[in-house]
């Protein structure tokens, strides 16, 4: 799946599959300015931070068991968001420090350093990466993802794909080579 914020003409967070089918709203109330997403994937949630709202609240993949984490002028000028373990880590573009922030209650707000031009944060850790089992889009004979010539997109599911073309080729009738 893929998460995603918009804050159009009407804000809200939402998730599709690879290939941008099955699109679907996950949180659509009482939110206003979703600029950055952190996603729990062992157990299943999305953290979004709200610059308008000046909150970081949290939702399941389905968009249920919402509750905010933390609210108020203590996180006005946040951007980026990653989550690790028991805390959300942003960045604080006031004064460009690096917050963490315990995720289950909103507490314990330290500031862990200063970085110059900081915008977003990702954390990298083995622990953090899923172990992939064989997919659609894996590799063919022929050197090719999934037996696309340009892009393979998952589907809904790991056994299903959908080919894509890159910018200028067309889908052939086939739905695999570009032209």
């Amino acid at each position: 799946k893929l998460f995603f914020t918009d804050y159009g003409n009407t804000a809200k967070v939402e998730r599709c599959d690879m290939d941008g089918m099955n699109r679907t709203w996950i949180v659509d109330s009482k939110i206003e300015q979703p600029t950055a997403l952190a996603l729990d994937l062992v157990n299943k949630y999305v953290y979004w931070l709200d610059i308008y709202l000046d909150s970081v609240e949290v939702v399941d993949y389905q968009g249920r068991k919402r509750h905010t984490i933390i609210k108020g002028i203590q996180i006005r000028h946040l951007c980026g968001l990653a989550v690790f373990e028991n805390y959300l880590y942003t960045v604080n573009s006031d004064n460009l420090s690096i917050l963490r922030i315990n995720r289950y209650n909103g507490t314990d707000v330290q500031a862990l350093a200063r970085l110059d031009n900081a915008k977003e944060i990702r954390v990298y850790q083995k622990r953090t990466q899923m172990a992939v089992r064989s997919h659609a889009c894996e590799v063919d004979p022929y050197g090719m993802p999934g037996g696309c010539s340009h892009i393979c997109l998952l589907s809904s599911n790991y056994k299903a794909r959908t080919c894509r073309c890159r910018t200028g080729f067309i889908l052939g009738s086939d739905g695999r080579s570009c032209k």
